[in-house]
């Protein structure tokens, strides 16, 4: 279990590397000049040069980007080109915003796929089944902005229940924070938790079909019982990845929720800085999202293990 621990750890370690030099090159390379665009079309060259030399930016990209990981490896993020202020502090608000949208949608997509892909997974050719798989195929085909336009339109505008956006955070009152926090952690759950039942769904009609089941059934076993103790656990074998996958999608839908819902997430910070054109945010923004990335697919990676005992080593 070790070994296998810190083989994914080093498998994320070269990962996150090769990363930020994509990251930080696709970036670099885009045209334009960072320090003409916050100058202005009537500074002179001198001035541009200047704050050009002030910036970093007339060293070679190689020096640029050894400068850039000594900053990602310290946390400083290093300093915006636009509001000369640090942008680790900045970024680190906007991320934990990001996580608690993430994190609530994740719960919300859970709630909507055990039970549904549980009961489609049972009732299946029945008709109840029948309409659970189609209201999971709807789900499916919805983009959570459409989802979130709609949520608002219905309980924001019409119904007057919950607030159409912005942001309170927990330690300004709870309260606030879980009625600002409901229609964007359903617009994102919502469709996720559809595409997530369906993958359960499948997994569980495998699982019924094997002869651990069978065996459970001749022993006496309702199929709710050999589904409890042995059938759902096998059938999170397969789901688990697919969470992974769900998870950065969830991570990256919320950019989109965010611009909804008038969110100061890390969507909303990358919008600002990319109209900004402030490439040390914009870096820093992106860097951060690609390592959440990863460290989500590094954690599903170590709870399969757990789920499956298969990949566990002997000693």
């Amino acid at each position: 279990m070790l070994l296998t621990v810190l083989r994914r750890l080093g498998v994320f370690a070269l990962a996150a590397l090769v990363a930020s030099m994509v990251v930080f090159v696709l970036l670099a390379v885009l045209p334009g000049d960072p320090a003409r665009a916050q100058l202005g079309l009537d500074a002179t060259p001198d001035q541009v040069a200047a704050l050009r030399h002030q910036l970093g930016l007339d060293r070679s990209l190689p020096a640029q980007y050894v400068h850039w990981l000594g900053q990602l490896a310290t946390g400083s993020l290093g300093v915006s080109y636009s509001t000369r202020a640090p942008v680790g502090p900045e970024v680190l608000n906007a991320m934990q915003v990001s996580l608690l949208l993430v994190l609530a949608g994740m719960v919300v997509a859970a709630l909507i796929a055990l039970p549904t892909g549980l009961l489609a997974a049972v009732r299946q050719g029945r008709a109840d089944g029948a309409a659970l798989s189609a209201a999971t195929q709807v789900g499916i085909s919805v983009p959570s902005f459409l989802a979130g336009l709609l949520l608002v339109t219905v309980f924001a505008v019409r119904l007057h229940w919950l607030p159409s956006g912005g942001w309170v955070a927990p330690v300004d009152g709870v309260g606030g924070f879980l009625r600002h926090l409901v229609l964007p952690a359903l617009a994102l759950g919502l469709v996720r938790g559809a595409i997530l039942s369906r993958y359960l769904r499948s997994a569980l009609l495998d699982v019924q079909r094997e002869d651990f089941m069978r065996t459970a059934r001749a022993k006496g076993m309702t199929r709710w019982q050999a589904l409890r103790r042995h059938g759902l656990r096998n059938a999170l074998v397969p789901v688990v990845t697919v969470t992974g996958v769900e998870l950065a999608g969830l991570l990256v839908g919320a950019v989109v929720i965010e611009s909804v819902f008038v969110i100061p997430g890390l969507g909303s910070l990358l919008l600002r800085s990319v109209a900004n054109r402030d490439l040390v945010e914009v870096q820093a923004v992106v860097m951060v999202v690609v390592l959440l990335v990863l460290a989500l697919n590094l954690l599903v990676d170590l709870v399969y293990v757990l789920v499956d005992p298969r990949l566990r080593r002997a000693r």
